[in-house]
């Protein structure tokens, strides 16, 4: 297996440990973040920065293959969506936000697989889809040590929260705006692009 190879798989057995970390209630905090939100975000941070460099080592070195290709973007949605759901269970996020990115992520990839299938060729990211993926990514990364529930910056007065975790809290709220609004007109063009592949035998 080669190097870009192992760092998918990498990512993939760092959601299982996300995860049981997010079982335990780790004792301590830094700065008012709990600890065990700090370990996971790490195990974020580290598990995007694998994508970027498997990518980049298998188009560098020439080893882009098949299990690459099948493995790559089911890693990441993993380990995005299991990102969310943890959010969403310790209350920092509302469960339409990874609902929406999930529904789309479905579609995408249904639409992906059926113009492989058809014209034989691989659907490229479209700039609504690179603006989603980044702004996911910074704003879970951020969202792990915000100690505030989604949009309280909205409700709560810079005052009351303090304010680094007010301006926290604000680029968060706005960063999983963006992203979804992203993640809607991103799904909207691959779909509107695809249309005649997708309704030709109906």
């Amino acid at each position: 297996m080669n190097t870009p190879n192992k760092l998918t798989v990498m990512r993939m057995l760092l959601v299982p440990a996300m995860l049981i970390i997010s079982l335990f209630n780790i004792p301590g905090e830094v700065l008012g973040v709990p600890l065990g939100f700090i370990i996971m975000d790490i195990i974020f941070v580290i598990g995007a920065l694998t994508d970027k460099f498997d990518g980049y080592l298998a188009r560098k070195n020439n080893q882009v293959t098949t299990f690459g290709k099948f493995l790559d973007p089911i890693a990441d949605k993993i380990l995005v969506i299991s990102a969310f759901i943890i959010l969403v269970e310790n209350g920092r996020l509302p469960a339409w936000i990874p609902v929406i990115v999930i529904i789309r992520e479905f579609l995408v990839s249904g639409y992906r697989l059926i113009a492989v299938e058809k014209n034989g060729k691989v659907v490229a990211a479209n700039i609504l889809g690179k603006l989603k993926t980044v702004t996911q990514m910074i704003a879970i990364i951020l969202a792990f040590v915000d100690i505030n529930k989604f949009g309280a910056a909205f409700t709560t007065s810079i005052g009351t929260m303090g304010v680094i975790p007010y301006i926290l809290n604000m680029v968060v709220t706005i960063l999983m705006i963006v992203c979804v609004i992203a993640t809607i007109f991103s799904g909207y063009e691959y779909l509107k692009e695809g249309k005649d592949i997708l309704l030709k035998d109906c």
